[in-house]
């Protein structure tokens, strides 16, 4: 894609506010859009928020300076929800990100515009990160591919943290080709070429046993039809997983956050404010109770994979179809299924099921360190959807 025809893609798509701000960058190349808690010079890192210093960066961050070298082109920095501390990018210092597919529902957040701009064409990819959910959440609202691979993959440095023991980087993208493709840009891969397709019949895939029994009508209906047929197992509760995450999360992200909520806490939108402000009633013992659980969780989910052997799980990826943006719902209908794979730290990717309707995501969630087997997994259920979608739209 050309740089410039990106951009101006992306002004006749203003509309969306999946962008922040944009680069001058020019040439021919891989074009990618990149949230804007990363550090791209030449621009202002926002986090989505009125209050890092408006300072242009003189540095790229680690893992920009790896899909540059890899010639990526980096045409802007997307929009978010504000601190990458929500669900849904609606933003009340940078404007809310439209969802391309559903323009009356969230796109989702926090990688909402990166999410937006790969739907609507904007860009080859885009660049999210991912504490609980913050990839796959918008990619699942929007209809595309969202990856969130072994959390300790990439290099931090650069990127403005929610909670370090949580976060991670990684790409969204229209199909999980491309979403290989980035990942291999991303870890700095200058010769990555694509891998033969696998069969799925290769592959051992299982859904885990009591986990899906809480969705709405329209997910449960796409969850029965992709799930169909695979084999239940064993797992790490839900409840614990995503209760040592949310403590740890909270602990984290008020601790970055303490000097401003004290100094200038009116600068904050009020959905960040509250649960920033209960992350500075998380105990010191507390917090290291939930490190010590987050560690053993670890250990017993990569086992029960091992034990029970199985390459993938299959996941729903959130409880209900995106809201409208006027409906109130719970924040744990969206994050209950994405964040217990930030606690144990395996790589999930999104997948959008084939519907007529709103977009509808599904997890694959593999084996620590096996991003590539999974994406290759993945790869193989996109094919089988793809033949499902064309039987739909028939």
């Amino acid at each position: 894609m050309n740089a410039d025809v990106a951009r101006q893609k992306i002004r006749a798509h203003a509309d969306l506010n999946a962008f922040i701000s944009l680069t001058e960058e020019s040439g021919e190349g891989t074009v990618v859009g990149v949230k804007d808690v990363v550090d791209v010079r030449g621009t202002v890192t926002t986090a989505g928020a009125r209050i890092l210093p408006e300072e242009t960066q003189s540095e790229d961050a680690t893992v920009v300076r790896a899909v540059r070298a890899a010639g990526c082109i980096v045409v802007g920095k997307t929009n978010l929800h504000e601190f990458a501390f929500g669900v849904t990018s609606l933003n009340p210092h940078h404007g809310s990100v439209v969802n391309p597919r559903a323009p009356d529902r969230i796109a989702g957040g926090s990688s909402g515009g990166s999410a937006a701009a790969v739907a609507a064409g904007l860009v080859d990819w885009a660049m999210g990160t991912d504490t609980g959910g913050s990839i796959r959440i918008p990619a699942a609202m929007c209809g595309v591919v969202g990856f969130k691979p072994t959390i300790g993959t990439f290099d931090m440095t650069g990127v403005v943290p929610l909670s370090r023991s949580l976060d991670t980087l990684g790409p969204i993208a229209a199909d999980v080709g491309t979403a290989e493709m980035a990942f291999a840009q991303m870890l700095g891969n200058q010769n990555w070429t694509a891998q033969p397709p696998v069969p799925l019949s290769e592959f051992r895939l299982a859904v885990i046993d009591g986990w899906a029994d809480d969705l709405d009508a329209d997910t449960a209906a796409a969850w029965q039809s992709a799930a169909a047929g695979l084999r239940s197992v064993d797992f790490p509760a839900r409840d614990a997983l995503n209760e040592v995450g949310l403590t740890i999360l909270l602990a984290e992200a008020a601790a970055f956050h303490r000097h401003w909520l004290e100094t200038r806490p009116d600068s904050y939108g009020k959905d960040v404010l509250e649960p920033l402000r209960r992350g500075l009633e998380v105990s010191s013992a507390a917090y290291v109770s939930a490190l010590l659980e987050q560690s053993r969780l670890r250990v017993m989910a990569e086992d029960a994979l091992q034990s029970q052997d199985v390459d993938a799980l299959m996941v729903p990826a959130t409880r209900i179809i995106a809201p409208r943006v006027a409906d109130s719902f719970q924040r744990q209908d969206l994050t209950g299924y994405t964040r217990p794979f930030n606690t144990t730290g395996q790589p999930a990717v999104c997948l959008p099921v084939p519907t007529l309707g709103v977009p509808i995501g599904i997890q694959l969630v593999g084996r620590h360190g096996q991003d590539a087997k999974l994406l290759s997994i993945a790869r193989a259920v996109e094919r089988k959807w793809a033949a499902l979608k064309l039987s739909l739209t028939r």
